[in-house]
Order: C-alpha cells, then structure tokens, then sequence
C-alpha cells in the first residue's frame, strides 16, 4: 500500500515531541508539506529540524501558538491560513484523586484537550468542504471508553472529543471530507515514562517497571506491552489519506487490544 500526500498540507498540533512528532514525521515522509506546532519557538523549530532530518528534507513549517487560548489559536491561524490535513494531538494527562479535582484543573482540561481541537475544526473545517477535500483527525484515548479512577478528569475530554468528531463529520457529510477520531492505547512517550514513575516509583528498572504498571493499571491490554509512537502515528497516516476515504464519523482503535470491546 502506498500513500502518498504530495501538495497536502498538514498541521499537527502539540508536535515538539511524543505521539505527535512522531505522526509529523510519519505525515512528511508520505510527501505532506508538514506544519508542526508547540508553545515555544525554539522547540518548535528543533521538532521542525527533527522531522526534516527523519523524511529527507521535506518542506517543513513551525507554527508557535498555545492552542489552548484564543490569542494562541489566533497565531497559528495567522501563520497557516489553510490545510488540508488536520491533526489535534494536543493533549495534557496526568492523575489526581477524583474528589480534589477542583473546577479551575476540570475546565483546564477541557480547554486543553477538547475547546483547542474544536477552535481548529471551526476554523479550517470551511476551507476543507469548499475545496471538496479534507482530513480532521482527533486523538483520543482508549480512556475515552474505560474511564481510569485515577485520571477521571483526562478520560473525560476524550470520550468529548469522539462527540466532536462524530458530529463534525455529519456537518462535513457529502463534501468529501472526513472527520475521525484516533483511539490510542497506552503509549510510550517521555510523558508516560513520568506517569509510569508517579505510580509505581522509581526503584524498578524501565523494563519492569513498565510491565508492573500494564499489569496493575492497564490489564486488559492484549499487547501486553506499550505501543511505540510511531505505530499510532501508521494509523494517522492512513487516515489522512485518500486511501480512507470511506473512513469518517468513526472512533477508529490502534490500542493494543486495551478496550474489551468488538466496538468502541
């Protein structure tokens, strides 16, 4: 199977590292002209070096901007007027006793993971169906469907965000252009590794300490293993491209078999 997105235009947002350096790489290998987004420049620009050097030199752009605010969002939207291939991988995670979750960390969240990715859609979403052609794609989490005790207020704006992406792809219906949400299973990245500490400490070396941590808090995982970035980021590529155009409104799983479920 060959992709190929030569003369698409993609933004990936919260790119300078993780999950979404890993699908801007995987974007610009496939000939997308690739925008990569974070809140400061000087990462933004070592990411947009770091996806150069991993596709052989492919057009690459930083779009500094925290998508999670309205002068933010106006910044990126300044710098890239248009896409074709919209990513919100922008997300922020971590654990809390539920009943401590006070409402200013619950609308953080909110504003972070779910309003972010809708200013965006709301923003781009018009060029796309004028043009006949598009990709919006929302990463979520297999916490969308099995909600974890200890991160209530992270699985909550990510079963948000398979709403937004189902409702956005009935208002997209008919003008060739898709919308899906990504569920993601437990994945390795820098800010899982910290995650994995907070719950099992520091006294395990990486390997166990990780095994320890699928066994006790993710054991339903049929993988039995964390899913590296770049195996979520094959599942993005596909659905960006023309190859998934019968693909949308759909919750779409690349999750190690977490969620005990034939559906989402």
């Amino acid at each position: 199977m060959q992709i190929d997105l030569t003369g698409r235009t993609a933004l990936v947002t919260g790119s300078t590292q993780g999950i979404g350096l890993a699908i801007a790489v995987g974007l610009a290998r496939s000939g997308a002209r690739v925008v990569v987004n974070g809140r400061g420049a000087d990462r933004v620009e070592e990411a947009a070096r770091a996806v150069r050097a991993e596709s052989d030199g492919a057009d690459v752009l930083g779009a500094v901007g925290d998508l999670s605010t309205e002068a933010g969002t106006a910044a990126v939207l300044n710098a890239v007027p248009a896409v074709d291939i919209l990513v919100n991988n922008l997300g922020i995670f971590g654990s809390a006793p539920p009943l401590e979750i006070d409402d200013a960390e619950w609308r953080r969240y909110f504003e972070v993971n779910v309003l972010s990715a809708i200013r965006l859609i709301r923003a781009y979403l018009p060029g796309m169906t004028d043009r006949r052609w598009g990709r919006v794609l929302n990463l979520a989490s297999d916490s969308a469907v099995v909600i974890p005790a200890e991160m209530i207020h992270y699985g909550m704006t990510k079963t948000s965000l398979l709403a937004v992406s189902r409702g956005f792809a009935k208002a997209a219906a008919g003008t060739g252009v898709t919308v899906n949400s990504v569920i993601a299973g437990p994945t390795h990245t820098g800010g899982v590794e910290e995650f994995v500490r907070e719950l099992v400490g520091d006294e395990l070396p990486w390997d166990e300490a990780q095994h320890e941590f699928m066994v006790t808090y993710r054991p339903q995982s049929l993988l039995q293993r964390l899913i590296e970035p770049e195996e979520i980021a094959n599942l993005v590529v596909y659905l960006a491209s023309p190859l998934a155009s019968a693909t949308t409104g759909g919750a779409i799983r690349v999750d190690g078999g977490y969620v005990d479920s034939i559906l989402p």
